[in-house]
């Protein structure tokens, strides 16, 4: 049994308490900033000759100078939910991709990562509670408390309005309030469902050692893979995409949760590795590790090739309305959108290509560090542009998204760990187990 540290707990809780604080610090700053601030912003922002638009609500409706200060005014004080929302996305569908590679190894009876399953079940733990922080969210978004999606605002579907917008009048009926709303909750309470059965099933297959009962666990692995297909689709859509809902792209889906998943992977070796050098779990070995890197490896190429597919035929097409998704962020966020792909993309190449280099525990796991906080940046880049826009680069949006991620890799620690402590580390029903204990890769 793994014993959940009093040290690693206090540092869980310290990171909780310590984002909490930053948020609430960067919060009271952005709601201190005066309109007249928010003009000289804007005006610096329009001499600078960076006027390229973040979003498509920047050419719908009136364009005179009263317009632009209220577009601005609302980008400005979205910054401590837009600051949330990107963190609060990421965490979830990690937790929710590592389930999803939790079942895929059951599908496909993979002998292999039967020692990692407890670690994985642990992780997973953090679905119901990441999904209460995008609730939250939700209902503040819904009511009209927060301004991330552009297309809530129900003058936009009115035809007699000045900023009636023909698209989002054609998309309303999925984009709507209401059917949001039911949507969020789907994936939500769904995943957490799934998270709580495959670990309910998976500690019966351990009483009882029934291949009855493990054929159970099969099939709601199956179960599991179809609703996040489905699920992780949908919520990239309605959490993501919508932000911006003039713009589409059918790589977006693909694109988000391979980063996802790629972190996962990340998680799941950090963890893994935790507990190997730690005593808790000895039958962890080398080729373990490898196989893991080997998944590491291979998402962060996956990745690199949906966002250039993705960008490729945006930049090809050159269509206006299509391009300024990027020509936005190349002029306002140039500092994090191409670099990303250092640490994405070309340190994962350089470094994990080879297959010894597989089995370096300091090096994995330091590449593990590296991937996770890379695709948090993809999120970054995913979210604040359509919503910030380009007020990013302020003292309180550093608090604000230095709290956020505090507070919420605070309680993901805490979560997981807690989790982790509650559940017999070897999973002795598995009839895979034995498999998993002499694994050794063939090259």
């Amino acid at each position: 049994m793994y014993s959940f540290s009093p040290k690693l707990k206090s540092t869980s809780i310290i990171l909780l308490v310590v984002g909490l604080v930053l948020f609430g610090i960067g919060f009271f700053l952005n709601k201190g900033i005066s309109t007249e601030k928010i003009e000289q912003m804007m005006e610096a922002v329009h001499a600078s000759g960076h006027n390229a638009p973040t979003h498509s609500s920047e050419m719908v409706g009136p364009q005179d100078h009263a317009a632009h200060l209220e577009h601005a005014e609302l980008q400005v004080h979205n910054q401590p939910l837009a600051s949330l929302h990107f963190v609060a996305v990421f965490f979830f569908g990690v937790s929710c991709a590592v389930l999803f590679f939790y079942c895929i190894q059951h599908a496909a009876h993979a002998g292999w990562p039967i020692i990692i399953t407890r670690v994985m079940e642990a992780i997973a733990s953090y679905i119901p509670y990441g999904g209460a922080i995008l609730i939250i969210l939700m209902i503040l978004n819904i009511t009209h408390n927060g301004h991330l999606f552009h297309w809530m605002d129900p003058e936009l579907t009115n035809p007699e309005s000045a900023h009636f917008d023909v698209i989002l009048f054609e998309k309303k009926r999925f984009l709507n309030i209401p059917f949001y709303a039911i949507r969020t909750f789907i994936y939500v309470l769904g995943a957490s469902f799934f998270a709580w059965k495959l670990k309910a099933q998976s500690k019966k297959v351990d009483e009882t050692k029934s291949k009855v009962e493990y054929q159970f666990l099969y099939r709601w692995a199956v179960g599991y893979i179809a609703f996040f297909g489905f699920a992780s689709a949908a919520w990239a859509w309605d959490w993501l995409m919508s932000i911006d809902p003039h713009w589409y792209s059918t790589m977006y889906i693909w694109y988000s949760m391979v980063s996802c998943l790629s972190s996962g992977i990340a998680v799941i070796i950090l963890l893994s590795v935790y507990l190997k050098k730690n005593g808790f779990l000895p039958q962890f070995n080398d080729n373990h590790l490898h196989d893991l890197g080997v998944f590491l490896f291979a998402t962060s190429m996956l990745w690199t090739y949906t966002w250039f597919a993705q960008f490729m035929l945006y930049w090809y097409a050159n269509v206006p309305e299509e391009v300024n998704y990027f020509f936005g962020r190349f002029q306002h966020y140039g500092t994090t959108f191409l670099p990303m792909l250092i640490v994405n993309f070309l340190l994962p190449l350089l470094v994990l290509v080879s297959s010894s280099i597989k089995r370096n525990y300091k090096v994995v796991t330091t590449m593990a560090v590296v991937v996770i906080l890379g695709h948090l940046l993809d999120y970054f880049n995913m979210v604040m542009p359509g919503t910030v826009g380009p007020y990013w680069n302020t003292p309180e949006v550093f608090l604000l998204i230095l709290g956020a991620v505090l507070f919420v890799a605070g309680l993901f620690m805490f979560t997981v760990l807690s989790a982790l402590s509650k559940l017999k580390l070897i999973p002795t029903g598995n009839p895979f187990l034995h498999e998993s204990e002499i694994y050794e890769y063939p090259f």
